[in-house]
């Protein structure tokens, strides 16, 4: 399946009290696609923008119990009906032998499914993401608060939204492209008003 590229409008901030009250705010006035970019995990923030409890749980759940029902059907198959064989009297079917196999069966399987879908879930592999053009983003990973706000919003606005994140202290806002910023673009950002920031 072919996903939309992101595209809409990124504004950064200094601190971390400055996005989560643009987030708060922005939210009250009915934007609904968010997506903060910040140095260290901000949990107000996650609140802030909408996320809610993961729902991975949900998924990885049902995929540890199977694992541990196959693990034990296969154990009690081939030790109770297969290849029933007496080992010092214990009965074929002797579930307290059983557990640490399924056991950790479920919990490979969990780990496994887990790893899958939150690369299924996140797009991955991606080489290359809209919000990397941004001017200054690697400062995302050092001391910088971004945050995204979609195109496909209902509420948005290119210039509304624009005009927003400034009044909320973003000390710049940049437009998050639909395509890799060509040489022309990467040019007049280093000269022009992006290229300011080092």
């Amino acid at each position: 399946m072919r996903r939309r590229q992101q595209s809409g409008i990124v504004g950064a901030f200094d601190t971390p009290e400055e996005i989560i009250r643009a987030a708060h705010e922005l939210r009250k006035s009915g934007y609904r696609r968010l997506e903060g970019y910040t140095p260290y995990p901000l949990l107000e923030l996650e609140r802030a923008i909408g996320r809610g409890r993961s729902r991975i749980g949900f998924v990885v759940f049902p995929c540890a119990i199977a694992a541990a029902a196959i693990a034990y059907l296969v154990q009690w198959w081939t030790n109770a009906v297969n290849y029933p064989l007496n080992s010092g009297g214990r009965p074929a079917h002797a579930p307290p032998a059983f557990v640490p196999a399924t056991f950790e069966m479920a919990v490979l399987f969990s780990a496994l499914s887990a790893c899958v879908i939150l690369a299924l879930w996140s797009g991955l592999p991606a080489l290359w993401q809209p919000i990397f053009e941004v001017p200054g983003f690697d400062r995302a990973s050092i001391d910088k608060f971004f945050l995204a706000i979609s195109d496909r919003d209902p509420s948005f606005d290119r210039e509304a939204t624009a005009r927003r994140l400034t009044e909320l202290g973003a000390t710049r806002v940049e437009l998050l492209g639909v395509h890799p910023a060509t040489d022309a673009e990467v040019d007049e950002r280093l000269n022009g008003k992006g290229g300011g920031e080092s």
